[in-house]
């Protein structure tokens, strides 16, 4: 009975306590969640950067807003970003004049600028060739592997992601096909 009665008193401090933990916690006013306005994910707006090229040129990505933007991350050592280079000239040769740009940037705070010049002047590119020198926009891409390509709609926002390449020219196309007829 001794047993039964110290059971019964353990089971209704427990039920007090819980009832109090919920009372209490019910008081706390838990903060919101913040949900980042710019993160390099589908869905989400494109962070906006700015970078030069070996020219000096500036190139913005919000001033590019109403055009559907190419955005592709790579290095002249990267066999894959080499090998879907022609590729992506080839897309960008047959849309240029269609509101489509083209940024490819060259993570120089890992790989040599003049390779990187050298390879662009080697292989025809005619789309601005871009320069991430310290590696903030690889930062602020969050970028994982290279190559990585975004492909970014007229309103500024991520509609797809390729991490990874090469990429073949059908399939570059139809992305870009698919952002100038307003698809996401």
């Amino acid at each position: 009975m001794k047993t039964k009665r110290q059971w019964r008193l353990f089971s209704v401090i427990v039920l007090l306590l819980a009832a109090g933990w919920i009372a209490w916690t019910a008081t706390w006013k838990v903060q919101p969640v913040q949900t980042a306005k710019y993160l390099p994910q589908k869905g989400f707006a494109a962070p906006d950067f700015e970078l030069f090229s070996a020219s000096g040129a500036a190139y913005r990505l919000s001033d590019l807003r109403g055009k559907v933007v190419v955005l592709n991350l790579w290095a002249s050592w990267c066999p894959p970003c080499k090998s879907e280079m022609p590729a992506l000239q080839s897309v960008y040769a047959r849309y240029q004049t269609d509101d489509v740009v083209f940024l490819a940037i060259n993570a120089t705070w890992q790989d040599d600028r003049s390779a990187a010049t050298a390879f662009s002047v080697t292989n025809g590119l005619t789309f601005p060739v871009l320069f991430d020198v310290d590696g903030s926009v690889s930062r602020l891409y969050q970028m994982q592997a290279l190559p990585t390509t975004f492909w970014i709609d007229r309103d500024g926002i991520i509609r797809n992601v390729v991490v990874g390449g090469p990429l073949e020219d059908a399939y570059i196309e139809a992305q870009v096909l698919d952002l100038l007829q307003g698809g996401g």
